[in-house]
């Protein structure tokens, strides 16, 4: 679009210098393309952001439900008579005095 302006005045004071009347060409300052200059220098860093908040502990969960009890095991079988102590012999140590 700055080029279009510049060759647009360019081309309008060419044309008008070939006719034979004197005149005048005044060039706007928005004719007037800047060119940039060499970059400064680099900024400082900006601060650290706040950190943000912590998440929510979600909430527990229920306890299951107990099973149930099992059931009662057989009784074993009776065991055998036991034999009478007519053959049985029993020591009694002696106290030494």
């Amino acid at each position: 679009m700055n080029h279009a302006i510049v060759l647009s005045a360019a081309l309008t004071a060419l044309a008008l210098s070939a006719c034979d009347r004197p005149t005048t060409t005044v060039v706007t300052p928005a004719a007037v393309v800047a060119v940039p200059g060499p970059a400064g220098p680099t900024g400082a860093t900006g601060s650290t952001g706040s950190t943000g908040a912590p998440g929510y502990t979600g909430a527990t969960g229920s306890t299951g439900q107990t099973g149930a009890t099992g059931s009662t095991g057989e009784t074993g079988d009776t065991g055998k008579q036991g034999k009478t102590g007519s053959e049985t012999v029993v020591i009694v140590p002696v106290q030494k005095p």
